[in-house]
């Protein structure tokens, strides 16, 4: 994102008046205070403010009447004089494993309707989120399809999607949805998903069994809540220590070193590990081979996603479906349907995950 300090004066500006709007501060057919009186307040020149003015009103933010003033325009104008409509993405990551295919199936079906597709990452930030929110919020936005960032840690944007909302701006969720947010999602059930990667082992004869879940977003809680409620169901006592909950901040080291302290344990050792998603199940095989033992003779291991990793190693993974270039197609769908019948029904995709049995899963005597 440009910094500030670089963008030219009027642009900053119009940012400025941007937030006026989407705050509430000024509202529909509200007149906008006086050239004169923005050049006094921000120490710019009228010339500055006259081109910032000019700009919102070609985008639709803003429209003059002779002899009365200038007055803010519905946010509906504005959309409607895009040449092309715009719908926003804002992801977690963009680069990662999962993201490539969501965006690429929800750009296919935008581009066949003849929306424009405007992308920004949050790298799992919830202050990226804020920024990205902004960015989106200042451009002439006819919706937005969102992934929360960190959904179990709370919503400190709250305020962001209440502006959303107050303009009219249609927008859903993917993957997850904040919970104190009614609106459209797209979600693969993740308890059921956590239940059936330790099921599957269980019927497979393991009763010790290692989970790894990430517990700062929402996918990673119903995972794990998914494999405690099988323990339970089958009767198999879960012991405390073979849970391992981590952040996104500890990804890399924690899981890794928790699985190889397990692994060097011969009396204790799990015989089988589920874990988070099959980014985590690659990272511990590695553990697994320093250990000096392989998969699944001596460790079973199931991931999840069912992305290209799983079947990128030696051993290909036993896992859990997510159907990333769908979930894209759909949530590119369900948005164009509420932006062009002009509905915003709280309606919610809850898509089941299949297991998908590979080489990495083994039945022990």
């Amino acid at each position: 994102m440009t910094d500030v300090k670089q963008q030219p004066k009027y642009m900053i500006l119009k940012q400025e008046i941007l937030s006026w709007l989407q705050s509430g501060k000024l509202k529909p057919n509200d007149q906008m205070p006086t050239e004169n009186e923005i050049a006094e307040q921000f120490q710019m020149s009228r010339q500055t403010v006259r081109q910032t003015f000019g700009v919102l009103e070609q985008e639709g933010w803003i429209y003059r009447v002779q002899g009365r003033g200038t007055f803010v325009s519905n946010p509906q104008t504005a959309r409607k004089q895009q040449d092309v409509q715009t719908i926003g993405i804002i992801t977690t990551y963009i680069s990662d494993y999962i993201f490539p295919h969501i965006v690429r199936g929800a750009e296919a079906a935008l581009r066949s309707k003849g929306y424009r597709l405007l992308l920004s990452s949050t790298d799992n930030d919830k202050d990226r989120e804020r920024e990205s929110l902004q960015m989106m919020m200042s451009q002439p936005l006819s919706g937005l399809i969102i992934e929360p960032t960190k959904s179990a840690e709370g919503n400190p944007n709250l305020s962001y999607y209440l502006t959303l909302n107050y303009h009219n701006i249609p927008f859903l969720m993917i993957n997850e949805s904040y919970p104190e947010i009614s609106c459209p999602y797209i979600k693969v059930d993740d308890e059921a998903g956590g239940y059936k990667a330790a099921e599957h082992l269980m019927k497979l004869g393991h009763r010790s069994i290692a989970g790894f879940f990430k517990m700062d977003d929402l996918q990673g809680v119903n995972r794990l809540k998914g494999f405690i409620k099988a323990h339970q169901d089958y009767r198999i006592p879960l012991v405390p220590d073979s849970v391992i909950h981590y952040t996104t901040e500890d990804k890399e080291t924690k899981p890794f070193a928790a699985a190889l302290e397990m692994l060097t344990n011969a009396s204790e050792r799990p015989t089988a590990f589920v874990c988070y998603n099959d980014e985590l199940a690659v990272m511990l095989l590695e553990a697994v081979r320093q250990a000096g033992l392989n998969v699944p003779d001596h460790i079973s291991i199931v991931g999840f996603d069912d992305s290209s990793l799983a079947v990128a190693t030696e051993v290909k993974l036993t896992t859990l479906t997510h159907p990333k270039a769908d979930m894209g197609t759909l949530a590119a769908e369900m948005l164009i349907a509420m932006i062009e019948h002009n509905t915003n029904e709280m309606v919610g995709k809850v898509i089941e995950p299949e297991l998908i049995i590979r080489e990495s899963t083994k039945l022990i005597k």
